[in-house]
């Protein structure tokens, strides 16, 4: 799986992608709670890593922009949440960081 976490024109940008999949997020805050990283751009919510009900299994999701509640969702390898959750920690866009250490110890 190829990977990039990095700062792109004011925001920033995690993209994983193999021959099955593609997950890219744009967002400029993280929010992370117990088991749920939740992606922010101006205020709202676009998306979210969450742990699923518990297994070792880590969901990426993302909202559509349309009416109504669809959304696209990806299981997503715990390195690459990491890698996210390190890079927006060390970019200084994580809306509190002792809720991602709490995180880190409870899903990755």
């Amino acid at each position: 799986m190829d990977t990039l976490v990095t700062e792109h024109d004011g925001l920033m940008l995690a993209r994983i992608e193999s021959s099955d999949r593609v997950f890219e997020v744009n967002f400029d805050a993280i929010e992370p709670t117990d088991v749920t990283l939740g992606f922010y751009r101006d205020g709202e919510r676009v998306g979210s890593i969450y742990n699923d009900d518990g297994t070792d299994r880590t969901m990426a999701r993302l909202t559509t922009a349309r009416e109504g509640a669809d959304f696209i969702g990806i299981e997503v390898p715990k390195a690459f949440v990491a890698e996210v959750l390190d890079a927006a920690v060390e970019a200084g866009r994580v809306s509190d960081e002792a809720a991602a250490d709490g995180y880190r110890l409870r899903v990755l």
